[in-house]
């Protein structure tokens, strides 16, 4: 009897989205997002032991949104094909705008 089991259980489903579905989604959110956000910029988040590189749109009234990215290169390209700034977040930090925004979200 092996305790732990490599073999799938049977009649299990996968939720899992294939990577070119996956990068088309973030592709299309990014795309609306700026297009309906003015001054909008373009951090690079680092990968943590618990998360892998993500990017975070930042509008200028400091509305943002975040999504996984394969990798920073892929971040720089992506951000490049939307025609906005791009950071690291390690290097510049993030706008106060940004702070402002969420606090008052946290408030309402």
């Amino acid at each position: 009897m092996r305790l732990f089991s490599r073999r799938k259980h049977q009649g299990s489903t996968s939720t899992e989205v294939p990577p070119a579905q996956r990068r088309a989604e973030v592709t299309a959110h990014f795309r609306d997002f700026v297009a309906t956000r003015v001054g909008v910029e373009a951090y690079i988040e680092p990968p943590t032991p618990n998360d892998p590189t993500t990017m975070v749109l930042v509008a200028r009234t400091g509305e943002w949104t975040r999504r996984r990215i394969p990798d920073p290169k892929a971040a720089w390209a992506l951000a490049r094909e939307l025609e906005i700034p791009v950071y690291d977040v390690n290097l510049t930090g993030y706008p106060s705008s940004m702070r402002r925004w969420s606090a008052a979200q946290r408030r309402k």
